[in-house]
């Protein structure tokens, strides 16, 4: 139901208050407060005596925002204008968070709204207790976004007339409305919708180049059901493109599994601690406001739902007992360690003298321990091993091929691709009676960058030195900008600028960017990523401040809307290619070993995919004087990214 209320013109006036009440109170899916339906009345009337005198319209109540799981107050068409009207009922103030929320919805509907991509809308933001009125001079922007209006009730019926008599050109309402609504939510964004019991159709895009995601999750819940009737243990592997979906997917399966299966015990585990930590932040925070419950006793109930997957490890270690987990998401599965990594760690670590599994083999021994069935989706990410010990999908196929032949395999044909097969061995495994493969298996168009679904090809050729590919997928980012900078403070400039609502940026570096001190960027200092990813401009851990900066582990799997990308001497071009190097005591060294060159090309992989809508990659100068960084570390960088098609920085771009 796109809105709880939609009328034209003479159905608005006609209709009483009661009937609009009732229709408003019928798509209410919660109980219903005084203090809403006293909302809703006062709202009602503003709107009438607003629009009195205006023509022909469109209004709609309770207009749904899917993405954001929320509603606009009332949005409204007339002629081939659009305003998104949000109501702050009782208050005098236009305060901050409530212009980026109607901003906000403005841009959802631009960005994923088919039928709103070519209209101007206007946010408009009503305090009803307000004397007067401010910034009420209609601005917009390249996109035809309005910069919000905030507006006395006195002054809104006027604000209306003067804007839409520009806008004479009727549209057909009906099918403004049911026009198709594609969102990209970012991670955090669809945990929270999909933990709040909402649809992943409503979230996430339904178009033909996305659709994929709809058949994956068809196809592993297939998988599950057959493995449950018929007893058998199967793992799958899921292999996607960065920001593909593949969390996104996890994400809806666990939730979808607990909810209607909840014998099942599903669960969400990752290794990602950043990633872990943020989600859990993120549906506590959400759910204590929607439930009205203490944070702690939420937090506790999300602790059982996502789990980091070495708690899981390390609690059954000293037990033979089988897990109550059915059904089991390991996130990031290709990062999982290798026996001398895992068997290190649990040595140092953990005073477990006899641990000899890599990881892989110990968490499918654990699922093993089940006498009927389980399920097992590990999600698969190309290019994404960024330290040491991290196996890939190796070491996941040698623990099925050694010990686990009576488990049933699924996986795409994808994984024999050199990205995913680092130790070329996937090409016999697939040729195995156990494995079935299935294209569905795979999520190959990005959905992170909704304005670029080419960006993973551009970067893919340009980490791979290949100026030419690379500038032919660079023009085919027409409404991605990417642009370079000697100037970190342009890049500073460039990024609050750019961002809008609550839109969200940050500056990233590579943990190996030891030399960007001088520059101000210390990215030994480490950050909060819970605070960082979270919270809101006034905090000076968050992002928004442009101070505290993250790196490839605290970002993979995670997103913002800008980002600022702070390249160092440790990727650095010369010679027509790529080399690695590492600071260590006063000095560059050479990286030889192949993996340690293999994680640090993936540590920028990570940190140039992490912007939704558009980045600035910032190089310095270096300085001559000092022989950690001299001018020609970074000059040939410069050059070689500006041959990817990337151009400097122009003043108001």
């Amino acid at each position: 139901m796109r809105a709880y209320y939609a009328a034209d013109r003479d159905k608005f006036v006609g209709d009483t208050d009661d009937h609009i009440l009732g229709e408003l109170a019928r798509g209410h899916n919660f109980a219903l407060e005084p203090a809403q339906r006293d909302a809703w009345r006062q709202q009602i009337n503003i709107l009438r005596g607003a629009l009195k005198d205006q023509g022909g319209y469109t209004l709609y109540f309770e207009f749904s925002i899917p993405r954001m799981g929320k509603r606009a107050d009332a949005v409204l068409l007339i002629g081939d204008c659009l305003f998104v009207v949000e109501f702050k009922v009782g208050s005098a103030v236009f305060d901050r968070s409530a212009i980026d929320q109607v901003e906000d919805y403005a841009l959802d509907l631009k960005n994923f709204h088919q039928g709103s991509h070519d209209l101007p809308i206007v946010p408009i933001l009503v305090a009803t207790q307000a004397a007067a009125s401010r910034d009420i001079q209609l601005e917009l922007a390249l996109d035809q976004v309005a910069a919000p209006l905030c507006v006395a009730v006195t002054d809104l019926g006027a604000v209306i007339r003067l804007i839409a008599s520009r806008h004479r050109t009727v549209l057909d309402a009906k099918a403004w409305a049911a026009s198709g609504y594609r969102p990209t939510p970012t991670i955090v964004e669809a945990a929270r919708a999909l933990y709040a019991r909402h649809d992943v159709k409503d979230i996430a895009r339904s178009d033909a180049d996305a659709i994929n995601l709809g058949r994956t999750q068809d196809f592993i819940g297939q998988v599950i059901d057959g493995s449950k009737a018929r007893g058998r243990k199967s793992v799958c592997f899921i292999t996607g493109v960065p920001g593909a979906g593949k969390t996104l997917a996890g994400l809806n399966i666990a939730t979808q599994r607990s909810n209607a299966h909840a014998d099942e015990h599903a669960v969400f585990l990752s290794g990602n601690g950043p990633l872990v930590d943020v989600l859990r932040e993120a549906l506590t925070r959400d759910q204590a406001v929607r439930t009205n419950q203490p944070k702690a006793h939420v937090q506790r109930k999300v602790r059982t739902f996502i789990q980091n997957i070495h708690v899981f490890r390390d609690e059954y270690v000293s037990t033979i007992d089988a897990p109550v987990e059915h059904v089991v998401v390991f996130d990031e599965a290709q990062r999982a360690w290798t026996k001398v990594q895992a068997s290190k760690f649990m040595q140092q670590k953990r005073s477990v003298a006899d641990f000899n599994m890599s990881e892989p083999e110990f968490l499918l021994s654990v699922m093993d321990r089940h006498t009927d069935w389980c399920t097992v989706i590990c999600l698969i990410g190309g290019g994404q091993e960024i330290n040491t010990g991290e196996a890939g999908l190796s070491e996941w196929m040698a623990a099925i091929r050694d010990r686990f032949p009576h488990w049933e395999v699924y996986a795409s044909a994808q994984i024999v691709q050199p990205d995913y097969d680092l130790n070329h061995d996937a090409r016999a495994f697939i040729a195995k009676d156990q494995v079935t493969l299935s294209e569905d298996l795979h999520l190959g168009v990005s959905m992170r960058s909704f304005r670029a679904e080419t960006l993973s090809d551009f970067i893919s050729h340009l980490l791979n030195g290949d100026a030419v590919a690379a500038h032919a997928a660079h023009a085919k980012l027409d409404k991605y900008p990417i642009y370079l900078t000697r100037d970190l403070n342009q890049a500073r400039h460039w990024l609050r600028n750019r961002a809008r609502g609550s839109e969200r940026y940050g500056l990233i570096a590579s943990s190996g960017a030891l030399r960007l001190r001088p520059e101000g960027v210390h990215i030994k200092a480490a950050i909060d990523p819970a605070n960082w990813f979270l919270n809101d401009r006034s905090d000076v851990r968050a992002s928004f401040y442009l101070e505290e900066v993250a790196s490839e582990f605290d970002v993979q799997g995670l997103e913002l809307d800008w980002t600022g990308v702070c390249w160092d001497a440790d990727l650095r071009y010369a010679d027509g290619g790529w080399h690695a190097y590492a600071f260590k005591g006063t000095k560059w060294q050479s990286v030889n070993d192949r993996f340690r060159r293999l994680y640090l090309k993936n540590a920028y992989r990570v940190i140039l995919t992490r912007a939704r809508q558009g980045m600035i990659l910032f190089v310095p100068h270096g300085d001559d004087a000092d022989p950690t960084r001299p001018r020609r570390f970074y000059d040939d960088t410069y050059r070689f990214l500006q041959a990817c098609g990337l151009g400097p920085l122009i003043p108001n771009s």
